[in-house]
């Protein structure tokens, strides 16, 4: 996707990373930073919103080794979770490592499978690896699960497993609304977010987000762990270099699990 969605020359998709974050600010989030839910089109129209997810990982210590990355499968209709045949995923910024026990999880759960069909041309989980690249240490690694006919409780409990591992992030690629003009995409827009911070994953079908498998079953495993989840961003592809006639929406959100004073 490089050269398409974001920048094919390192120096220009570092430097174009870096100022999207620059322009982002960190929220004021109390408890620990579990998961992000961050958009996944070509980076002049999602990448300001993607940043003001990302822009979280700067206050996060200690920083994740491991990444567990999932998005919806866009042209290759699966059962399942599919993990990629391959060792690393390469980008202009390097190659990220998958992580050596991914193969593993396709034995433990029976809806992952390892699958190299659904990875050849999917985006929603490469334009996420640049971004980690620039925030995170040198040697993190992925688990890139591209999610086809899956659950919310599928993917709930691979999310629930992924929380019990050491320093590891869950990260969800999902963009919201598609092909409305962008006064009524921000009220449906607006609409999915008050339905995701609820945490009210049976109303997420695909009309609110792409991503509304993996996102579902992110939003079901906090709510059976109590973590809350925050609105970061909320913009279209109208408020950032599309037509507003016909725009696509964007939505961060962190998932944070309240600290132990915050429980009570």
């Amino acid at each position: 996707m490089a050269g398409s969605f974001y920048p094919a020359e390192p120096e220009r998709l570092r430097d174009a990373i870096d100022g999207y974050l620059a322009r982002a600010r960190p929220a004021a989030l109390h408890g620990r930073l579990r998961a992000l839910v961050v958009p996944h089109a070509g980076y002049i129209y999602s990448g300001p919103v993607a940043a003001s997810g990302y822009v979280q990982l700067r206050t996060l210590s200690p920083r994740a080794a491991r990444v567990v990355l999932l998005g919806p499968s866009h042209h290759v209709d699966h059962p399942g979770l599919a993990l990629p045949e391959v060792s690393g995923l390469a980008t202009p910024l390097g190659v990220v490592p998958v992580d050596g026990d991914a193969a593993a999880w396709a034995g433990r759960f029976p809806q992952v499978s390892q699958r190299e069909a659904p990875h050849r041309r999917e985006h929603s989980l490469e334009v996420q690896l640049p971004f980690l690249q620039r925030l995170l240490p040198e040697g993190f690694t992925v688990v890139p699960l591209a999610v086809g006919r899956a659950s919310a409780g599928e993917v709930a409990e691979v999310v629930d497993f992924a929380w019990g591992l050491p320093d590891t992030l869950v990260l969800v690629s999902s963009d919201l609304s598609h092909d409305l003009p962008s006064a009524e995409a921000r009220r449906v827009d607006a609409a999915t977010a008050r339905l995701i911070l609820a945490e009210e994953p049976e109303a997420l079908g695909p009309e609110r987000a792409c991503g509304c498998r993996p996102l579902a079953g992110l939003v079901l495993a906090a709510r059976r762990r109590g973590f809350s989840i925050h609105l970061l961003d909320l913009r279209n592809s109208g408020d950032t270099a599309g037509d507003p006639e016909r725009v696509v929406g964007y939505g961060a959100f962190a998932v944070v699990e309240p600290s132990r004073e915050d429980r009570g």
